[in-house]
């Protein structure tokens, strides 16, 4: 027997209740819903007695809080002989928290649970806007709140998205810091208000006037066109692999990890130039040949077999976590040095933990690449060294290699990179009128 029937009230308009949805309230005595803040809920069956959850709003910390206490409340109501009838906005499956913690908790309670789908926000949002979601590259959905607590967007900024239940201006004010990180100030978005009712609206801004109207309800959602074709790094990838197929570019398909290195590393050197230069758009365009380059290798990576992206998108994000804890942990830090102190135990202990599998364990300086400009090298060195309080014996040296290095350390306790130092004295020399000269 069924005790816990979750039904969809569809996006608003009486007229998108299912015929199933319908027959169930006509028969029903009670009817608890999340919120009574819903078009529908003045057209249900007369004498339905209504109870709404929307005091747990008033109470709860956060939006989490809020759906367990409500899917709590449900199972305890189900629990019941005559069980309950829960309705959700829209349907049940879309958007909907608490029907997937009331699912889990009815599971682990042995109780039954129907769930009666309607019309979600997302058809007469498409239709409104005049959408295929088929037909858009992939059109994203994404919940506004989602997106505002995010710094970056939370969706691929080249195709299409939906961002839903953007319900007050506040969050509208977050959403757009967080879009404007990729997307331009006149970029439009569309403001789609009570879609598939008779009070739908819409309305086109440039985002960076979203939040300057306080017509936002839970009936509002946000439609964003890409930011171009291919303004993701997955566009990156899709040509780079279409140019490493067996119809793409003989030249690209001739190209290993190893033949690769010298064009990466001249990449690098000229996204130096670039930013030696504080050229923005040299820098641009830099930045991308670089990210080729990584493009490239990773699917060079990916077709021997030896790994996928994923893989190197998963190791540098769990690494930057792990040795963070000040910022995705509860460690507290008040200087950066004691982030650097943090970070060098952190790696230490990593690199203890893989000695103990049976892998080398690295040394201070073995993890500093070798490749390195000489004073770059150095000043490495030198930063390693002196966190760990050890003096190096540089009596064999070379007496104008210990007087570089001992430059370098006069412009480390002075503030200043030395490679950088050297290469701003260098563009000096060449930015001069007699360098220009024929000889």
């Amino acid at each position: 027997m069924t005790t816990i029937t979750i039904v969809g009230l569809g996006p608003g308009d009486p007229g998108l209740l299912t015929k199933a949805a319908w027959e169930l309230l006509l028969a029903a005595d009670e009817l608890y819903v999340r919120t009574d803040q819903h078009p529908t809920l003045a057209s249900l069956p007369a004498g339905l007695a209504l109870h709404s959850f929307d005091a747990i709003y008033q109470r709860a910390d956060d939006f989490a809080a809020v759906y367990q206490q409500i899917a709590a409340e449900v199972i305890r109501l189900g629990s019941r002989p005559q069980g309950v009838i829960y309705a959700v906005p829209g349907d049940p499956a879309v958007g909907e928290a608490t029907t997937w913690l009331i699912r889990d908790l009815a599971a682990a309670r042995g109780l039954a649970v129907q769930v009666l789908s309607g019309v979600s926000f997302l058809e007469p949002a498409c239709l409104a806007l005049g959408l295929d979601p088929l037909e858009q590259e992939g059109l994203q959905i994404v919940d506004a709140m989602v997106a505002a607590a995010c710094h970056t967007p939370p969706f691929d900024v080249s195709r299409p998205a939906l961002l839903a239940q953007c319900y007050s201006r506040a969050l509208a004010s977050d959403v757009k810091l967080t879009l404007l990180h990729s997307f331009a100030d006149q970029h439009p978005v569309t403001v789609l208000s009570a879609a598939g009712t008779a009070g739908q609206r819409l309305r086109i801004v440039p985002l960076f006037e979203l939040d300057r109207s306080a017509d936002f309800d839970h009936l509002t959602t946000l439609y964003l066109p890409p930011a171009g074709p291919y303004g993701a790094f997955s566009r990156l990838q899709e040509i780079v692999a279409q140019l490493r197929a067996p119809d793409g570019c003989p030249w690209d398909r001739e190209q290993t990890l190893q033949t690769l290195r010298q064009d990466t590393l001249e990449e690098l050197f000229e996204l130096l130039e670039a930013l030696d230069l504080d050229d923005d758009a040299k820098i641009s365009e830099e930045l991308g040949d670089a990210a080729l380059s990584v493009a490239m290798l990773a699917q060079i990576a990916a077709e021997e077999e030896r790994f996928r992206w994923p893989q190197v998108m998963a190791q540098v994000c769990e690494k930057l976590i792990r040795r963070h804890p000040h910022v995705f942990g509860d460690q507290v830090v008040s200087s950066v040095e004691e982030v650097l102190a943090n970070w060098d135990a952190i790696k230490a202990a990593e690199k203890g933990a893989q000695g103990a599998e049976g892998e080398r364990a690295s040394g201070l300086l073995d993890s500093v690449p070798r490749a390195l400009p000489a004073l770059a090298l150095a000043n490495k060195y030198q930063s390693r060294l002196s966190r760990a309080g050890i003096a190096p014996d540089l009596s064999e040296a070379d007496g104008f290699g210990r007087a570089l290095w001992e430059l370098v350390a006069q412009a480390r306790a002075a503030g200043v990179d030395a490679e950088i130092a050297l290469r701003e004295t260098c563009q000096r020399v060449a930015a001069s009128p007699w360098a220009h000269n024929t000889p």
